[in-house]
């Protein structure tokens, strides 16, 4: 997908007209037009504010995966609010399980990052799993994989704030690959 794909994608989903965009970033609506067009491309002050807006990475915008996700949802949540209760293992578990009760499915996952060859070198030498253990302390996120009718959800709870991301890729089987991380799915559903 082009920049310019992504840009009127983003805005398609969030409800917004070329107009209403060009209001919100301070440009005209032919500028709109031109980079939804790929006949021009935003400079770096309107790729961050497109970014802020539509709450996705510069990277996820200009870079050209296919996998990458768009936001579907970002609200903040106070983790003592919720409970362990049945199926859910964890308070985490309870957030999810609370904001998707449509869900036909909902899976917790395991993250790992996806290290390439130099890393793997590295973590090698240094000790093997180090580079995994270092990104999982920088991370204590949880993830699950929620599906809704037709739609797949990458789900990411912290103790502030629950997003949830529609996949643009299907996650089938025990694992896939999303970006630069490994998801494998736990052994128990909610």
């Amino acid at each position: 997908m082009t920049l310019g794909e992504k840009i009127k994608d983003f805005r398609t989903r969030a409800g917004l007209s070329q107009e209403q965009l060009a209001d919100k970033l301070g440009v005209s609506r032919q500028a709109i037009t031109k980079w939804e067009n790929d006949r021009g491309i935003p400079d770096i002050n309107n790729l961050q504010g497109i970014a802020k807006l539509f709450n996705v990475s510069i990277d996820s915008l200009v870079n050209h995966l296919e996998n990458t996700t768009t936001t579907i949802i970002k609200e903040d949540i106070n983790l003592e609010n919720y409970q362990k209760s049945g199926t859910c293992r964890s308070k985490y578990d309870a957030v999810v399980k609370e904001k998707y009760p449509n869900a036909s499915a909902i899976y917790p996952l395991i993250k790992r990052k996806k290290l390439n060859f130099a890393q793997e070198i590295v973590d090698f030498i240094i000790q093997p799993g180090v580079l995994q253990v270092a990104d999982s302390f920088n991370d204590l996120s949880s993830y699950y994989l929620v599906e809704l009718q037709n739609r797949q959800l990458l789900v990411r709870v912290t103790k502030t704030y629950i997003e949830g991301r529609e996949l643009n890729v299907h996650f089938e089987g025990k694992k896939c690959i999303i970006d630069d991380n490994l998801f494998k799915k736990a052994s128990y559903t909610l």
